[in-house]
């Protein structure tokens, strides 16, 4: 059964602010359930699925009709609580990632971590703890191969783009620093902690696969936890 479900568009993708510093904030993407019901109803029609919740709405089953076989395949996954509304967004949340099991929206697992600066939002300190309340919005998301491959946001408040990353350049960049490194060229880069601001050393340390000591370059450490130190990468484990 191969239902050949659309990848999403920039208008099915919305943003929402994950955590903030002095620095700034990151940003997640995600669709919401309308999105899903709409690309259910496109591809196999409003007749051709139905969905049932269990557990309290913990869990929701999405199913969806199969000629060929004259039966419903289902596919279930379990959700999480929303701060408002609670029953409400159970029911939601699960029924998001029942879809998710059906391929719906799966290249948002492939986006870049999304580092928008200080200068770019309005950032406000409450005590110890530092929020903004600029929103965010995708302006234009490229996907192939059910990956993300471009993809820029703008601040809904200020209307200027905050953010823009495409892995064709980010490769490219991988490669020049690979080549000049495979021909004895020295690069000097800064990597900075997309979370704290703070430079990223190199360090050594133990190898996994041999138990050398070896010496992990900035890049190496950047790259390996999406752009933050150590110590930051630490605390969202």
């Amino acid at each position: 059964m191969d239902l050949g479900f659309r990848d999403l568009t920039a208008d099915d993708v919305e943003c929402r602010v994950a955590t903030v510093s002095a620095k700034g904030c990151s940003l997640l993407l995600y669709k919401n359930a309308r999105c899903d019901m709409a690309i259910l109803d496109e591809t196999v029609g409003a007749l051709g699925w139905q969905r049932s919740h269990s557990r309290d709405n913990a869990n929701c089953t999405v199913s969806i009709w199969d000629s060929a076989k004259s039966q419903w395949i289902s596919k279930e996954d379990t959700g999480t609580e929303s701060y408002t509304e609670k029953e409400k967004g159970l029911a939601s949340d699960s029924f998001k990632r029942a879809c998710f099991n059906w391929g719906i929206g799966r290249e948002l697992y492939t986006a870049p971590f999304i580092w928008v600066s200080a200068g770019k939002c309005e950032i406000k300190q409450n005590g110890s703890k530092y929020t903004t309340y600029d929103r965010f919005a995708v302006e234009s998301m490229s996907v192939a191969d059910h990956k993300i491959t471009a993809l820029k946001i703008k601040n809904e408040k200020t209307g200027c783009v905050v953010y823009s990353w495409s892995r064709a350049a980010q490769n490219k960049a991988q490669g020049i620093v690979q080549a000049a490194e495979a021909a004895g060229v020295p690069v000097q880069q800064e990597y900075i902690c997309n979370v704290c601001g703070k430079p990223i050393h190199a360090c050594k340390g133990k190898s996994k696969t041999t138990g050398e000591i070896v010496t992990y370059t900035s890049a190496d450490i950047y790259n390996s936890t999406g752009g933050l130190c150590r110590e930051c990468a630490a605390k969202r484990r």
